[in-house]
């Protein structure tokens, strides 16, 4: 197997990783009721499905859509992001990539999918260290890219529009959550929170 394939199929294999292991952080944090997943199995491990067309949805053409970036190299970090009524991020999930492009030893699927797989796991339990978010709070999927697509030759790339996300002011607490260094694929997932010496929402603004 070359180097394209080899790229292309570690890139495969984690765009379908990450449309699962959003769905899981989605439902880890109870921003639905729990009724609206149901449990499937992935990689021999439970997880949770979306049920709502519109919900499942969201996050899969999200997530493929980076496909074509993931494999050129471009996307180096795709986040979760959860905020408040004010639009201020509260709490990130965060999935650093990197696929190595020069790579050109065959990928052993079962041994990538028995590395992503322990991600999963170690998500599933990973509630103790989360905020509990408010009633009224919203998220997005958001992709970090190294260099920016050209848009007017990807189709892919107008399905992404830049964001405009407020931004924490102090570099954040940084809580990690899982690692894995292989060839050709690395990957860490870890969360951010806001540093206790952010500065606070000013209240009673004019509207």
């Amino acid at each position: 197997m070359d180097s394209k394939n080899n790229q292309s199929s570690a890139a495969r294999i984690l765009v379908e990783f990450l449309e699962v292991a959003i769905t899981s952080v989605v439902f880890l944090k109870g921003v639905y009721p729990s009724d609206a997943f149901e449990r499937r199995r992935y990689m021999h491990v439970v997880v949770q499905r979306a049920r709502h067309p519109l919900l499942r949805d969201y996050i899969h053409s999200a997530v493929s859509g980076l496909l074509p970036f993931i494999q050129k190299g471009l996307v180096e970090r795709v986040a979760v992001i959860f905020f408040d009524s004010d639009n201020i991020p509260l709490e990130r999930f965060i999935f650093k990539l990197a696929v190595n492009q020069s790579n050109g030893s065959k990928v052993e699927e079962g041994d990538l999918e028995f590395s992503l797989r322990s991600f999963l796991v170690k998500l599933s339990v990973s509630e103790g260290l989360t905020k509990v978010l408010p009633r009224d709070c919203r998220w997005e999927i958001t992709a970090y890219f190294r260099s920016l697509p050209h848009v007017s030759t990807s189709k892919d790339a107008e399905l992404w529009i830049p964001t405009d996300t407020k931004q924490w002011q102090q570099p954040p607490l940084i809580t990690p959550i899982k690692s894995m260094s292989s060839e050709p694929l690395s990957l860490q997932l870890y969360m951010e929170h806001p540093s206790l010496s952010e500065p606070k929402p000013q209240e009673g603004k004019n509207s």
